[in-house]
């Protein structure tokens, strides 16, 4: 499976993938996960978001029952130039589980479902997680329907050209009522398994976090006629908030990153007319945060600019009582938190039960080619999702 995927949406440039939302590298990607469910005999549906949702048994059986369904799974889209390992590992590793448990002659009393999220990274659109947002309610469907990227092109107009039904989009109670719990894996984004020398471990919790779109007006002239003392240069503005977020983020204790901006009209020669820069802001604390994007606010209003909150996700604790369990099961495996969104934490702050595994980057790196993950740790995290999955659906063996 790795191999089938190694190649998908890869620059060969930058040695990074560029695997973004409704393009025909995600429909590539939704292919081969249709496929491979298939090939296990898994019944394939998609939600009224079109992430997708693969069953061995049967969901609505168990909802009726009371008893809903067990679900692993990840994403797998990226970030520009991300490495291999955020998101597909944790879809892989949820189909080879189900390939473990199958050999072990293992027969679930739960239904166990896999899902690929889709548009979890936002690289297109801009909003983290719109899957999972989209149908837990986070995220209005007209919301999601106008989010524009780069080009122009809004989500519907995407979605349409991708052959989906954008009309449909909205919260998905039925898909909602199926899963009973969900345990996402992860590669780690950080160096804490590989400090504490452990192969895998179990997320507690996700950092408060958020995005936000900072445009800054200005007026569009020469470069070599304009004087200095005569310009209204919108990336000067821009330049200003970016070094503000970063004494805020010191002062406070916080993480605060603009990685993405554009320029208006993008000419070497021309004094900018618009800059707009993405602000990322997160830490421990949410109050701290906040202060971070109100002292960066008041820079930007320095210019004019108009700041805009495109994304929040609060303080997010996975389901305690199933953290234990996950921590009974995996021998010997940290409980560790992370600043890093992820679906799972979409869920939990929907009143799901959710919970984590992470596998060891001894890189350190994430968001880039050079992320990592050994194939003996990858193996490891195969093997405890497979005894997690094992105990959540039910011991039942042939």
């Amino acid at each position: 499976m790795w191999a089938d995927l190694e190649s998908v949406g890869l620059d060969a440039g930058t040695g990074g993938y560029r695997r973004f939302a409704w393009t025909r590298t995600d429909h590539d990607l939704r292919e081969w996960f249709g496929g491979e469910c298939a090939a296990r005999g898994l019944d394939l549906t998609t939600d009224l978001m079109g992430n997708q949702w693969a069953w061995w048994g049967d969901p609505d059986a168990a909802v009726a029952a009371g008893d809903p369904g067990v679900v692993v799974g990840s994403h797998l889209d990226s970030v520009p130039d991300g490495g291999a390992f955020d998101g597909p590992l944790g879809v892989v590793s949820a189909l080879a589980a189900l390939d473990a448990l199958r050999e072990r002659g293992f027969r679930p009393q739960r239904p166990i479902g896999v899902v690929n999220f889709g548009d979890e990274e936002g690289a297109r659109f801009g909003v983290a997680c719109a899957g999972s947002r989209v149908i837990t309610g986070a995220m209005s469907p007209d919301r999601a329907r106008g989010l524009k990227d780069r080009d122009g092109v809004t989500m519907a107009e995407a979605i349409e050209r991708a052959g989906g039904t954008p009309h449909h989009l909205g919260r998905d109670d039925a898909t909602l009522a199926r899963v009973g719990a969900f345990v996402e894996l992860h590669v780690e984004q950080g160096r804490v398994l590989d400090h504490l020398g452990q192969a895998v471990g179990i997320g507690s919790d996700i950092w408060p976090h958020g995005r936000w779109r900072i445009d800054v007006p200005g007026e569009a002239n020469h470069a070599g006629t304009t004087a200095l003392d005569a310009r209204e240069d919108a990336v000067l503005g821009l330049a200003a908030t970016v070094i503000a977020a970063r004494r805020a983020a010191e002062e406070h204790g916080c993480l605060a990153t603009v990685g993405k901006v554009d320029v208006v009209p993008g000419g070497v020669n021309a004094i900018a007319s618009c800059a707009t820069g993405w602000l990322d802001a997160r830490g421990r604390d949410p109050e701290a945060v906040r202060r971070v994007v109100t002292e960066v606010s008041q820079v930007a209003g320095e210019f004019d600019a108009l700041v805009t909150e495109e994304s929040w996700t609060p303080s997010t604790d996975f389901d305690p009582a199933l953290v234990a369990r996950l921590a009974g099961l995996v021998d010997g495996a940290p409980v560790i938190g992370t600043g890093a969104g992820h679906d799972a934490g979409i869920l939990a702050n929907a009143g799901l039960s959710t919970a984590m595994l992470f596998v060891r980057n001894p890189t350190g790196v994430s968001h880039s080619p050079d992320e990592w993950a050994s194939a003996d740790d990858c193996l490891t995290g195969v093997a405890a999702l497979a005894d997690v999955v094992a105990d959540l659906a039910g011991p039942t063996a042939a």
